[in-house]
C-alpha cells in the first residue's frame, strides 16, 4: 500500500515539475526565446529621430522700357513731340523651415497574425499617467522574425509600415493649446 502512494506522489510530482518546463513551442532548449505565432510578445525599442530642413530664395526683376520722339519744322510752325513708357517689376521672397524631432521608448506588443511570407503582423499600446498627464503610445507594423534580437527586442526602425502615435492629455496638453478667441480668429482669418 505504502508503495502505491509513493508511487502516486511520484506521479504527482513528476507532472508538475515537468509543467515547470514545458515551454508552448517546437524549439529548442537552447534556441532563443523569441516570438514567432500569433500571441507572442516582444518589446519594441523605439528609437526615432527625424530631421528636416527647407530654404527657398525666390528673386525676380523685369524691366521694360519704351521711349520715341518726332520733330518736325513746317515753315514757320514748329511741330515737337516725345513720350516715354517704363515699367519695372521686382519681386523678392525669402523662406525656411526646419524640424527636429527625437522619440525613445520601449513599448511591448503583441503578435496578432502571420502575413503570407511568415512576418509577424504587431501591435501595442502603453498609457501612463502621472501627474494628471496621460500619455499614450500606441505603435503597429510589420516584423520580420531575422529583425528580432536574441533578447526578443526589435528597434522601431527595423519595423514595415510602422504606424507609431504619441499622444497626450491632461492639464499641460490644455496650457499649450490656443484659447477660445485665438481658435475663433483662426477660422476666420
Amino acid at each position: 500500500m505504502v508503495a502505491v502512494i509513493v508511487s502516486f506522489v511520484f506521479f504527482l510530482l513528476g507532472n508538475s515539475a515537468m509543467s515547470q518546463f514545458e515551454q508552448k513551442s517546437e524549439r529548442s532548449l537552447f534556441s532563443d526565446v523569441k516570438a514567432y505565432k500569433v500571441g507572442d510578445a516582444l518589446t519594441i525599442l523605439i528609437v526615432e529621430g527625424t530631421q528636416a530642413d527647407n530654404v527657398a530664395n525666390t528673386k525676380e526683376s523685369r524691366t521694360t522700357s519704351v521711349g520715341g520722339a518726332i520733330e518736325g519744322n513746317l515753315n514757320t510752325k514748329r511741330f515737337d513731340a516725345g513720350g516715354e513708357i517704363s515699367t519695372t517689376t521686382g519681386f523678392s521672397g525669402n523662406g525656411q523651415t526646419s524640424r527636429r524631432e527625437t522619440i525613445r521608448a520601449k513599448v511591448s506588443a503583441r503578435v496578432v497574425k502571420l502575413d503570407e511570407v511568415g512576418n509577424l503582423v504587431i501591435e501595442g499600446k502603453r498609457t501612463t499617467k502621472i501627474n494628471g498627464e496621460t500619455q499614450t503610445i500606441t505603435i503597429s507594423g510589420v516584423v520580420r522574425p531575422v529583425d528580432i534580437l536574441p533578447n526578443n527586442n526589435v528597434f522601431s526602425y527595423n519595423i514595415l509600415d510602422l504606424t507609431l502615435s504619441i499622444e497626450g492629455d491632461g492639464s499641460v496638453s490644455r496650457i499649450q493649446e490656443p484659447g477660445l478667441i485665438t481658435r475663433f480668429l483662426r477660422i476666420l482669418f
